[in-house]
């Protein structure tokens, strides 16, 4: 009979402690869940007005150049929307993102097209947005994963949602790596051109958006057949493209 009463007590206490360790589980991951989303949500809305010092990319990039025996390099220099030039913003909505004034973030037909496209076995392309890539660049790490596309959909929700058209192209071209070492469009005419983002031509605009894909491997002042075909495409494209 003792026997069974030590029993029954054991049985209730089990029964009793495990509802409580699951709901103290649950009550955790309910608060990092709240404690995420609360984050994140003021991270956006300060990057709003407060430009982004630096990203994981360039980071990356840092140390890789390290471990390649190379100089630690990160050369940026922000220049706000209103002194970008024009032909610059219109070279990149017609090379990158020929839909981004009416799209919520994503671009359907884009990547429908891009689907078909790599299903087919074409040359294989994304249909990432700018919006897109300036979440990736700004709030996430470069390596592809399923998460980190997961990340990224979360991400460029909350730009669209917070920040305007002008800001997500004014930090888009302030922070997309533009060669080795070189972070933005100011760093890379200056390197490439000699002369500030302010005063690209159509064909120089052109040229630094065709090489976008890959900038450490193609350089705007000596560029190859693709890429003049391809920076003659943008020019072609450039007068229908409206700016924010």
């Amino acid at each position: 009979m003792a026997t069974k009463r030590k029993r029954k007590k054991k049985t209730k206490w089990v029964s009793r402690f495990i509802p409580q360790v699951g709901n103290l589980y649950l009550r955790w991951v309910l608060r990092i869940v709240i404690a995420f989303f609360v984050v994140t949500i003021v991270w956006v809305m300060l990057l709003s007005f407060i430009n982004p010092p630096i990203t994981w990319l360039m980071i990356q990039r840092g140390f890789e150049r390290k471990s390649d025996g190379e100089a630690w390099k990160i050369t940026k220099q922000w220049v706000p929307y209103e002194d970008l030039s024009d032909n610059l913003k219109r070279a990149a909505i017609a090379g990158e993102d020929a839909r981004f004034l009416t799209h919520w973030g994503f671009d359907s037909e884009a990547i429908a097209d891009a689907y078909q496209r790599n299903k087919d076995g074409g040359r294989l392309r994304g249909g990432s947005t700018i919006s897109q890539q300036t979440a990736k660049n700004v709030f996430l790490w470069p390596n592809r994963s399923w998460i980190r596309k997961g990340f990224e959909t979360y991400f460029t929700l909350l730009i669209e949602l917070f920040w305007s058209k002008k800001r997500i192209l004014e930090v888009y071209l302030n922070v997309i790596e533009t060669g080795d070492g070189l972070y933005g469009v100011e760093a890379a005419t200056q390197h490439y051109f000699g002369k500030s983002a302010k005063s690209l031509t159509k064909r120089q605009a052109a040229l630094l958006i065709a090489v976008l894909p890959n900038p450490r491997r193609w350089s705007p002042a000596k560029p190859t057949a693709f890429i003049n075909r391809k920076a003659g495409t943008i020019v072609r494209y450039m007068g229908y493209s409206e700016v924010p």
